[in-house]
């Protein structure tokens, strides 16, 4: 295969295949707006509570991951849809892999976010 020389306009051009992907995302899958919803609450109860810098860090990384996994997941999606349209158990072994792999990443994510804002929402209402 031959490499192609490094382009500015290549890369700019990349970037604009996300957002786009983004976009469809958001637009096409249900979870996604339903996570990006959760993400809205959590960056306001966060502001609300003075999350740290490192807090902030995770709380970020929780929510990028769970984004990722969702357009990973719809990724596969698609591509198993494409290849199989009828009913196949080896597409819907993958389609299952998939979600469980939001699924896993939601968990972790909600349990970091109880190690970080319980304890300071009990503070809040125990100091009241």
């Amino acid at each position: 295969m031959k490499k192609e020389k490094f382009s500015f306009r290549k890369r700019a051009r990349s970037f604009g295949y996300a957002f786009s992907g983004i976009k469809l995302l958001l637009r096409d899958e249900h979870n996604s707006r339903i996570h990006m919803f959760a993400m809205t609450c959590v960056i306001v109860v966060g502001f609300a509570l003075d999350l740290s810098a490192t807090e902030w860090c995770i709380v970020a990384l929780c929510c990028g991951g769970v984004l990722m996994a969702e357009a990973m997941n719809s990724a596969v999606e698609a591509i198993a849809d494409l290849v199989s349209p009828e009913f196949h158990p080896l597409i819907k072994k993958a389609k299952d892999v998939g979600a469980a792999g939001v699924l896993m990443m939601a968990i972790a994510s909600a349990v970091s976010g109880l190690i970080i804002f319980l304890p300071k929402i009990l503070n809040l209402i125990l100091n009241s």
